[in-house]
C-alpha cells in the first residue's frame, strides 16, 4: 500500500495549483418519457467535495449525467464554465470527467495501457504526452505490473481503479463520480474513498455509503427528483439518515 500513500501525499500537495470549476443548473427538468426523474433543480456547485445521496430513484444518478452534458435536461439548462451542456458538450467533457458505477461500462480497449490511452489519443495528444500520461497513471494507481494484462480479467478494485485512472489521464477539472464503490468489497471501498481524497481535482460522488461523505463541504439530498436538503454532511448526513429509519 505504501505506493497509495504517496500517490495521496503527491496529488494532495498539488490540490491549489488545479483551476476550479463551477457548475450552475437553471430550473432544470429531466423527464423520461411522461415521467418526470428531475424538477426544479436550480443550483450553483464551487465546492471542492460534493456529495450527492438519496433513495434508489431519487433522481441522483440523472442529476450526475447532466453535470458532463451525458445528458441534457428537458428543460432548463446546465452550464460549466458557462459553456453548455446543450450545445457545447465536448468542451464541457475536456473539464468534467465522468466515472460509472460499473467499471466494464468505461473499459473499452483490450489491455490496460491501451485502454488508458484512449482518451488522450482522442484529444489529439502527441503520442509522448499520451505515453507519458499513462505511464504516470499505471504508477501512480499500482497497475505498471499489469500494462499488458487483459483489462476485463483485473479484478473488481484494479477495474475501478483503471476506470477512475482512465478519465485521470486526460486531466478534467471536476469528477463526477457515480456510485463508485457499489460493486466493491470493503477493503476496495476503502481503498477507492482514499483516491477520492487525495484527488486534486473537485469532486461530486454520488454514493449510499455515508462514510464517504466524511470531510467534505457539501451535500445534496435528493428526494422525488429535488433537493430537499443541502447543506454540510454534519446536518444533511444525519438528516437523511433519520428520514431513511
Amino acid at each position: 500500500m505504501r505506493w497509495g500513500r504517496r500517490a495521496e501525499a503527491a496529488t494532495a500537495a498539488s490540490a491549489a495549483t488545479l483551476p476550479r470549476t463551477a457548475i450552475e443548473l437553471r430550473d432544470v427538468a429531466h423527464f423520461y418519457g411522461d415521467r418526470p426523474v428531475l424538477t426544479d433543480v436550480s443550483l450553483t456547485l464551487t465546492e471542492r467535495r460534493i456529495g450527492v445521496i438519496g433513495g434508489n430513484g431519487s433522481g441522483k444518478s440523472t442529476f450526475a449525467r447532466l453535470l458532463n452534458g451525458l445528458v441534457v435536461p428537458s428543460t432548463g439548462t446546465v452550464l460549466v464554465d458557462g459553456l453548455n451542456t446543450r450545445t457545447q458538450g465536448r468542451e464541457v467533457r475536456r473539464r468534467v470527467g465522468f466515472v460509472f458505477q460499473d467499471p466494464d461500462a468505461q473499459i473499452v480497449h483490450p489491455t490496460v495501457e491501451e485502454d488508458l490511452a484512449f482518451g488522450p489519443h482522442n484529444q489529439g495528444l502527441p503520442a509522448e504526452e499520451t505515453a507519458r500520461r499513462v505511464d504516470e497513471m499505471l504508477v501512480r494507481y499500482g497497475l505498471a505490473g499489469h500494462r499488458d494484462h487483459p483489462a476485463h480479467l483485473l479484478s473488481g478494485g484494479q477495474k475501478q481503479l483503471l476506470a477512475i485512472a482512465g478519465v485521470l489521464v486526460m486531466q478534467p477539472q471536476r469528477i463526477v463520480f457515480d456510485e463508485p464503490t457499489t460493486l466493491l468489497d470493503l477493503a476496495n471501498t476503502r481503498r477507492v474513498s482514499r483516491v477520492i481524497d487525495a484527488l486534486e481535482q473537485d469532486a461530486v460522488v454520488v454514493t449510499h455509503h455515508l462514510d464517504l461523505l466524511d470531510g467534505f463541504d457539501r451535500v445534496l439530498v435528493f428526494e422525488d427528483g429535488r433537493v430537499v436538503a443541502d447543506g454540510p454532511p454534519a446536518e444533511t448526513v444525519p438528516w437523511y439518515a433519520a428520514r431513511m429509519s
